[in-house]
Order: C-alpha cells, then sequence, then structure tokens
C-alpha cells in the first residue's frame, strides 16, 4: 500500500482581495438631523440631506443636495445636482442639473444646465466654456462692465 498523497492537477482558485476595486467615487454624508453653519471643504464628493449655512467649497467634486437638504450657501464645485432647496449663488466648472421636486434661488455660472419639469428656479443663468479664464473670475467684471455699458447705452438712446 502507496502512502504518497495525491495532488489534482487543478490549481485552487484563489480569493480576491476585499479591496481589489478601489471606490473612486467617495462620498462624505451630512444627514437629515445635522446643521452645519459655516464652510465645508474638502476632496470627496458630498451628499446633503440635512441643513447648511454658510459656504461650501468643494471645486473638484460632485455636490447632491437631496430631497430633504437645505441650503443657505454659495456654493463652489464640478458638479451641483438638486433635489432639495437650495439659495445661494452657484459656481460649477462642469453642469447643473435641478431635478423636478428641486428649488434653486440664486445666480448660476456653469458649462452646462439642465432644469427638468417641476423644478423652481429664480436668478440668472451665466454659461461659460470649457478651458476659458474666465471660470476664474478674471473676465467676469469685463462682462459685468460691457453689460453694464450696453444697458446705460440703452437707456439713454
Amino acid at each position: 500500500m502507496s502512502t504518497t498523497p495525491t495532488f489534482s492537477s487543478e490549481p485552487t482558485p484563489a480569493a480576491a482581495p476585499r479591496n481589489a476595486v478601489v471606490n473612486s467615487q467617495e462620498q462624505a454624508t451630512i444627514g437629515k438631523s445635522l446643521v452645519i453653519k459655516g464652510e465645508v471643504t474638502g476632496s470627496e464628493s458630498l451628499y446633503i440631506d440635512g441643513r447648511v449655512e454658510g459656504a461650501i467649497n468643494l471645486p473638484g467634486n460632485r455636490v447632491t443636495v437631496g430631497r430633504n437638504g437645505q441650503i443657505q450657501a454659495n456654493i463652489n464645485a464640478k458638479e451641483l445636482v438638486v433635489l432639495g432647496k437650495v439659495k445661494g449663488n452657484i459656481t460649477a466648472s462642469d453642469r447643473v442639473d435641478i431635478r423636478n421636486e428641486g428649488s434653486l434661488a440664486g445666480d448660476v455660472i456653469c458649462q452646462r444646465i439642465s432644469i427638468e419639469d417641476g423644478a423652481y428656479f429664480k436668478g440668472s443663468i451665466d454659461i461659460r466654456k470649457a478651458n476659458t479664464k474666465e471660470m476664474n473670475g478674471a473676465a467676469t467684471t469685463t462682462s459685468s462692465k460691457a453689460e453694464e455699458q450696453t444697458r446705460l447705452t440703452a437707456a439713454s438712446a
């Protein structure tokens, strides 16, 4: 009788590491019961279902205002999605999306905007092209002066 162990010619599958796929879309959440007064800054996307008063500065990321979210702040982000209520001026380097139950009162500067049926919007929209110096605010004064000059010329005629 032979006592040599028998080995299978098929390799056993190795378990994949749990962190093999890293989520590059990390998102922080401000819950329903949270109230923040001050400035919110960071380098990850943010979902807000509570209240924020002050300023939100996440220039490279998405800010989503949930259905229960109530914002009284100027927002600077790459993308903004509004499902709740926002009062404040918006600067988005990419897009602003106001969904059907969303409400936005304030001036918007962005490349693209979407306002669904049923959404509320009150303010002005300034569409800026990508890769221009206007997004830095340098040409904002120039365009405002040009608009003012146009109004003055039209009023005096």
